[in-house]
């Protein structure tokens, strides 16, 4: 039996909106894009299910859209907090299942968490740390924030560690992070929760969560 195809809602085709609409619908999504703007919604209407000229912000248009089927709505309304919170408003009454939100201040981020939204995204905020996060940090690779403090990262293996089984090299006790996976950077091989007598080599990724600090630290092993 084939897989569903997910379905999303993306209201406001600006810059984020627009690049998120394309990679959900290259990932295989079924997407539907909304925003006033016709030259907007033209320059994407060829990648997506559905792209649609109308106000984001009508909770008529927003009915019509379904989007209460839809596995979450996007909303990136550009910089005005008026229509964004609007079309949350109508989003979360329709039924949306999952609402996430492209922020522009803290105080808008703050209303709408108390609109029940799921998230609310920082784009700039968030690449800024991320770049920051690799700058700093070598040995990492890529890092996703899961807690204020706490990270899940691809790690190079340090040359250092080459040759090493896991239970030499002993990550847990001297940074206090966990290897949930090893990835040959090669072959693309991915082995999820690897023995301890799994050797490394200085060709692999290490996919571990461990807190920011721990992290840091490991940038000093080479």
């Amino acid at each position: 039996m084939a897989k569903e195809q997910k379905r999303f809602v993306v209201l406001g085709l600006g810059s984020f909106g627009s690049a998120l609409a394309r990679k959900l619908a290259r990932n295989g999504c079924r997407v539907t894009g909304v925003d006033a703007s016709e030259p907007c919604v033209e320059a994407v209407k060829d990648h997506l299910y559905e792209a649609v000229v109308g106000d984001a912000t009508d909770r008529e248009t927003l009915k019509q859209l379904l989007v209460n089927r839809a596995d979450a709505t996007f909303i990136s309304l550009g910089e005005t907090i008026e229509r964004s919170l609007l079309a949350t408003l109508h989003a979360r009454e329709l039924g949306a299942r999952r609402v996430l939100v492209k922020g522009v201040t803290e105080e808008h981020g703050k209303i709408l968490q108390h609109l029940g939204v799921e998230r609310v995204i920082f784009p700039e905020a968030e690449m800024a740390e991320q770049l920051a996060d690799t700058m700093t940090w070598p040995n990492v690779l890529d890092a996703l924030t899961i807690d204020t403090d706490v990270s899940l990262a691809d790690v190079a293996v340090p040359a250092a560690m080459s040759g090493r089984t896991l239970r030499d090299a002993d990550l847990r006790r001297t940074y206090g992070m966990s290897v949930l996976g090893v990835k040959d950077h090669l072959t693309g091989k991915l082995t999820l929760n690897p023995p301890g007598e799994f050797v490394l080599t200085d060709d692999q990724l290490l996919l571990v969560i461990g807190r920011r600090a721990e992290l840091q630290r490991f940038q000093d092993v080479h």
